[in-house]
Protein backbone atom coordinates (compact mmCIF):
# COMPACT_ATOMS: atom_id res chain seq x y z
CA UNK A 1 0.00 0.00 0.00
CA UNK A 2 2.70 2.26 0.52
CA UNK A 3 4.60 1.53 -2.20
CA UNK A 4 1.46 2.54 -4.24
CA UNK A 5 1.23 5.52 -2.49
CA UNK A 6 4.29 6.52 -3.02
CA UNK A 7 4.26 5.67 -6.92
CA UNK A 8 1.27 8.04 -7.75
CA UNK A 9 3.04 10.52 -5.63
CA UNK A 10 6.42 10.00 -7.99
CA UNK A 11 3.96 10.57 -10.62
CA UNK A 12 2.01 13.20 -9.70
CA UNK A 13 5.08 15.03 -9.14
CA UNK A 14 6.69 14.05 -12.66
CA UNK A 15 3.57 14.91 -14.41
CA UNK A 16 3.04 18.64 -13.03
CA UNK A 17 6.90 19.25 -13.32
CA UNK A 18 6.65 18.44 -17.14
CA UNK A 19 5.34 21.67 -18.28
CA UNK A 20 2.94 21.81 -21.07
CA UNK A 21 3.33 25.57 -21.63
CA UNK A 22 4.08 26.74 -25.13
CA UNK A 23 6.40 29.51 -25.04
CA UNK A 24 5.38 33.22 -25.40
CA UNK A 25 4.49 34.58 -28.76
CA UNK A 26 6.61 37.59 -29.16
CA UNK A 27 3.89 39.00 -31.72
CA UNK A 28 0.73 38.37 -29.80
CA UNK A 29 -1.02 41.68 -28.01
CA UNK A 30 -3.11 41.42 -25.05
CA UNK A 31 -4.65 44.15 -22.56
CA UNK A 32 -1.33 44.08 -20.42
CA UNK A 33 1.24 42.63 -22.58
CA UNK A 34 3.09 42.33 -26.18
CA UNK A 35 4.75 39.10 -26.16
CA UNK A 36 7.49 39.27 -23.13
CA UNK A 37 6.82 43.35 -22.86
CA UNK A 38 4.27 43.92 -20.06
CA UNK A 39 2.89 46.81 -18.89
CA UNK A 40 4.77 46.92 -16.03
CA UNK A 41 8.72 46.59 -17.81
CA UNK A 42 11.01 49.14 -17.48
CA UNK A 43 13.30 50.82 -19.65
CA UNK A 44 15.98 48.90 -18.60
CA UNK A 45 14.45 45.73 -18.80
CA UNK A 46 14.42 46.11 -22.57
CA UNK A 47 17.54 44.82 -23.68
CA UNK A 48 16.67 41.69 -22.25
CA UNK A 49 13.19 41.51 -23.59
CA UNK A 50 14.34 42.42 -27.23
CA UNK A 51 17.96 40.77 -27.09
CA UNK A 52 17.55 39.16 -30.41
CA UNK A 53 16.55 42.73 -32.07
CA UNK A 54 18.16 46.19 -32.53
CA UNK A 55 16.63 48.96 -29.89
CA UNK A 56 17.34 52.72 -30.57
CA UNK A 57 16.85 55.34 -28.25
CA UNK A 58 17.38 58.83 -28.83
CA UNK A 59 18.20 61.38 -26.08
CA UNK A 60 16.34 64.70 -26.73
CA UNK A 61 18.43 67.78 -26.98
CA UNK A 62 16.92 69.45 -24.35
CA UNK A 63 16.81 67.31 -20.96
CA UNK A 64 14.92 69.99 -19.21
CA UNK A 65 11.90 70.08 -21.50
CA UNK A 66 10.77 66.76 -20.31
CA UNK A 67 9.71 65.51 -23.16
CA UNK A 68 9.35 61.66 -23.71
CA UNK A 69 11.95 60.11 -25.66
CA UNK A 70 10.89 57.72 -28.27
CA UNK A 71 12.71 53.91 -27.40
CA UNK A 72 12.61 52.11 -31.48
CA UNK A 73 13.28 48.70 -31.93
CA UNK A 74 13.97 46.88 -35.14
CA UNK A 75 14.35 43.38 -35.78
CA UNK A 76 17.69 42.00 -36.91
CA UNK A 77 16.75 43.00 -40.96
CA UNK A 78 16.21 46.81 -40.24
CA UNK A 79 12.15 46.29 -40.07
CA UNK A 80 10.82 48.62 -37.09
CA UNK A 81 8.53 46.71 -35.11
CA UNK A 82 7.91 49.09 -32.34
CA UNK A 83 7.94 52.44 -30.99
CA UNK A 84 7.99 52.66 -27.29
CA UNK A 85 7.35 55.41 -24.99
CA UNK A 86 8.29 55.61 -21.65
CA UNK A 87 6.08 57.31 -18.41
CA UNK A 88 9.47 59.47 -17.99
CA UNK A 89 12.07 60.33 -20.22
CA UNK A 90 15.48 59.68 -19.40
CA UNK A 91 14.70 57.36 -16.70
CA UNK A 92 16.19 53.91 -16.67
CA UNK A 93 13.18 52.85 -14.31
CA UNK A 94 10.52 54.00 -15.77
CA UNK A 95 7.93 51.88 -16.94
CA UNK A 96 6.45 51.35 -20.99
CA UNK A 97 3.35 53.77 -20.97
CA UNK A 98 2.31 53.32 -24.41
CA UNK A 99 3.34 50.92 -27.44
CA UNK A 100 3.21 51.70 -30.91
CA UNK A 101 2.73 48.77 -33.29
CA UNK A 102 4.43 49.14 -36.61
CA UNK A 103 5.14 45.82 -37.88
CA UNK A 104 1.58 43.25 -39.47
CA UNK A 105 3.13 40.59 -37.77
CA UNK A 106 1.62 41.95 -34.19
CA UNK A 107 -1.93 41.19 -33.92
CA UNK A 108 -4.21 40.85 -31.28
CA UNK A 109 -5.75 37.47 -29.33
CA UNK A 110 -8.91 38.12 -31.79
CA UNK A 111 -6.17 38.00 -35.02
CA UNK A 112 -6.23 41.98 -35.40
CA UNK A 113 -3.30 43.66 -37.35
CA UNK A 114 -2.13 45.93 -39.22
CA UNK A 115 -3.56 44.39 -42.76
CA UNK A 116 -6.98 44.42 -41.25
CA UNK A 117 -9.93 46.75 -41.74
CA UNK A 118 -12.45 49.04 -39.83
CA UNK A 119 -14.31 45.79 -40.45
CA UNK A 120 -12.48 43.68 -38.27
CA UNK A 121 -12.27 45.93 -35.44
CA UNK A 122 -15.86 46.77 -35.16
CA UNK A 123 -17.21 42.80 -35.56
CA UNK A 124 -14.86 41.51 -33.23
CA UNK A 125 -14.36 44.58 -30.43
CA UNK A 126 -17.16 46.98 -28.73
CA UNK A 127 -16.06 50.59 -29.92
CA UNK A 128 -15.37 52.77 -27.05
CA UNK A 129 -14.79 55.94 -28.75
CA UNK A 130 -14.09 57.66 -31.90
CA UNK A 131 -11.42 60.70 -32.04
CA UNK A 132 -11.40 63.41 -35.26
CA UNK A 133 -7.56 64.42 -35.52
CA UNK A 134 -5.93 66.28 -37.95
CA UNK A 135 -5.16 63.61 -40.44
CA UNK A 136 -6.51 60.38 -38.52
CA UNK A 137 -9.36 59.14 -36.77
CA UNK A 138 -8.66 56.97 -33.86
CA UNK A 139 -10.77 54.60 -32.95
CA UNK A 140 -10.20 53.57 -28.57
CA UNK A 141 -11.36 49.90 -27.90
CA UNK A 142 -11.05 49.98 -23.75
CA UNK A 143 -11.54 46.47 -23.12
CA UNK A 144 -7.96 46.16 -24.67
CA UNK A 145 -6.27 49.23 -23.89
CA UNK A 146 -6.07 50.04 -27.65
CA UNK A 147 -6.62 52.84 -30.05
CA UNK A 148 -6.76 52.22 -34.02
CA UNK A 149 -5.88 54.71 -36.19
CA UNK A 150 -7.28 55.13 -39.67
CA UNK A 151 -5.72 57.52 -42.30
CA UNK A 152 -9.08 60.14 -43.01
CA UNK A 153 -7.90 59.52 -47.04
CA UNK A 154 -10.15 56.38 -46.33
CA UNK A 155 -13.66 58.70 -45.02
CA UNK A 156 -15.40 59.89 -47.51
CA UNK A 157 -14.62 63.10 -48.65
CA UNK A 158 -16.94 65.34 -46.86
CA UNK A 159 -15.41 64.13 -43.17
CA UNK A 160 -11.50 64.61 -44.75
CA UNK A 161 -11.54 68.20 -43.43
CA UNK A 162 -13.90 69.05 -41.33
CA UNK A 163 -11.89 68.77 -37.81
CA UNK A 164 -15.49 69.27 -35.76
CA UNK A 165 -17.23 67.02 -37.35
CA UNK A 166 -18.33 64.15 -34.80
CA UNK A 167 -17.91 60.79 -36.99
CA UNK A 168 -19.52 57.80 -36.30
CA UNK A 169 -18.66 54.11 -36.92
CA UNK A 170 -21.48 54.27 -39.90
CA UNK A 171 -19.29 56.65 -41.16
CA UNK A 172 -16.13 54.87 -41.87
CA UNK A 173 -15.88 52.58 -44.62
CA UNK A 174 -15.82 48.85 -43.56
CA UNK A 175 -12.71 48.09 -46.09
CA UNK A 176 -11.19 51.39 -44.39
CA UNK A 177 -7.24 50.07 -43.48
CA UNK A 178 -5.46 50.56 -40.27
CA UNK A 179 -2.53 52.99 -40.17
CA UNK A 180 -1.26 51.64 -37.16
CA UNK A 181 -2.29 50.93 -33.23
CA UNK A 182 -1.42 51.69 -30.08
CA UNK A 183 -1.30 49.94 -26.54
CA UNK A 184 -1.76 52.37 -23.56
CA UNK A 185 -1.10 51.24 -20.54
Amino acid sequence: MKNIFFAIIIASVFITSCSTDKPVDPFLVKKHNIGLLTDSTTVRELDAIFQNDSIVKYVSGDEFAGSINVIEIFDKGGKKLLDLYPKEALDSTSVISSVRIKDERYKTEKNISLLSTFKDIKDNHRISKIDNLINTVVISINEINTSFAIDKKELPSSLRFDMNATIDAIQIPEKAKIKYFMIHW
